[in-house]
Order: structure tokens, then C-alpha cells, then sequence
């Protein structure tokens, strides 16, 4: 028997143990799931030239508890940017109207909590409410829908404060800028950017016995304050909205 009939089967089986250790090594902890996290990773680094700036302020842990990730809206790749940057897995809300029917496997295995926006189904926000106080980590766009035009914040609803004065999760705020500024949302995906994530330090809002607007009104303004980006001032009915 020669050497090499032992040693590139061996080499091939190490190479592959290791590829598949590797995989497993992602917020959610399988194989399929890893390649597709790290493969997301290299998309947005690359193609989005994903730069961040906070990152001291992230959670380390792959499984951090409780926590909403609130950020503005900006284009349709904004959740793969955060999840890119994060260590841990983020369920995200998004409005039915937009989840494609042809799509429903991906929106299915990705966790994600649809929203009726069109109309008082509460369905979403429960669900997501009970997400949150089984530990797990929310990410939430709450203005509702993509900032147009560009560099202006739409005002905040008040679900998430709703949402965060029920289960008492901190916030990790997020202020995304520098993606394609193209319609529809989803266009965003093939069109190439200079993405920049800031994260805010974590804000607690458990003690202070606040209302669901004054949660979501010092949110915002934790994005007016970082980005010196105007906002809408227009009353809007938020009570079906997160």
C-alpha cells in the first residue's frame, strides 16, 4: 500500500470535517444555514462594500436573549446588510403585501413575521411580541416602508414602542445609509452600493415605565441626533403598524 492511498482520502475527509465544522459554526447552527450566512457575508462585503462603524456596541453572544434590532429603511437589502454584520439570528417583520407567493419556502425558512399593513389584522405584532418573549431577537424597520426620498426619515409607528413596553427588550438601534436608491425594494439586490451600518449602543427602556410613543419618539430621535437626517412630522394612525 503507498502513502498516497491513505493520505488524500484522509486529507479529503479532514478537509471536509473541517468545511463542515465550519458551517455549523452560524447563528442558527446548521450546515445549510452556515452557507448561506457566510455566503451573504461575502455578497454584501463585497458587492455592497458593506463598511461598519459601532461595532463595539453588538452583542457577542450568538444567542444574546431578548432584543429588538430597529432600523431605518433604506432598500430592500437592508436585512441581509444587518445580518451580515451581526453573530446572531434576527427574525425579521416585513408587510405581507410584499412577501412574494413564489417566495414562500425562503419566507418560511427565514422565520419571518408577516405584517398586514393594509388593514387591523394584530396577527403579526402578536406573533412577534410572543418571538420576543421566548428570547428571541426582532428586527423591525419602523417606518413602515422605504424612505423616499432618500436622506429623510419617515415618521416612526408606534408598534415598536408597543412592542417594547410589552416585553421590556432592549433596543439595538441601527442607522443604515449608502445603498442603491432604486424602486422596487427588491431591485436593490443586483445593483451594487457603498452600505454603511451604524450601531447605537444598546438603549433600555425596562425601568422607565414609558409609553409606547415616547419609547418610539426617543428611538427616533436617536436617529435624528446620529445622522443629522430631517423626519416627517405628518400624524399617521399607528396602531396596526411595526
Amino acid at each position: 500500500m503507498t502513502a498516497s492511498t491513505w493520505i488524500i482520502p484522509s486529507a479529503l475527509w479532514l478537509a471536509w470535517a473541517g468545511a463542515c465544522r465550519l458551517l455549523e459554526n452560524n447563528p442558527r447552527g446548521d450546515g445549510f444555514s452556515g452557507a448561506v450566512w457566510y455566503l451573504n457575508i461575502l455578497y454584501c462585503r463585497i458587492f455592497h462594500r458593506l463598511r461598519v462603524t459601532g461595532a463595539e456596541n453588538i452583542p457577542r453572544d450568538a444567542h444574546p436573549g431578548t432584543l429588538v434590532v430597529v432600523c431605518n429603511h433604506t432598500a430592500g437589502i437592508d436585512p441581509l446588510l444587518v445580518a451580515a454584520a451581526v453573530p446572531f439570528f434576527v427574525r425579521w417583520m416585513m408587510g405581507l403585501d410584499m412577501m412574494l407567493d413564489r417566495f414562500r419556502g425562503f419566507w418560511e425558512w427565514a422565520e419571518i413575521v408577516a405584517v398586514n399593513r393594509r388593514g387591523r389584522d394584530m396577527a403579526g405584532t402578536r406573533e412577534a411580541v410572543r418571538h420576543l418573549e421566548r428570547g428571541g431577537v426582532l428586527g423591525v424597520f419602523p417606518e413602515g416602508g422605504l424612505e423616499r426620498p432618500a436622506n429623510r426619515f419617515r415618521r416612526f409607528h408606534e408598534g415598536v414602542g408597543f412592542m417594547i413596553a410589552r416585553t421590556h427588550a432592549p433596543v439595538l438601534p441601527v442607522w443604515i445609509r449608502g445603498t442603491p436608491q432604486v424602486d422596487p425594494a427588491w431591485a436593490s439586490l443586483w445593483r451594487p452600493g457603498r452600505a454603511e451600518l451604524t450601531f447605537g449602543p444598546v438603549m433600555d427602556f425596562a425601568e422607565r415605565n414609558l409609553a409606547p410613543a415616547e419609547i418610539t419618539r426617543e428611538i427616533q430621535a436617536w436617529f435624528e441626533r446620529v445622522s443629522g437626517w430631517p423626519a416627517e412630522r405628518t400624524s399617521l394612525d399607528d396602531s396596526t403598524h411595526a
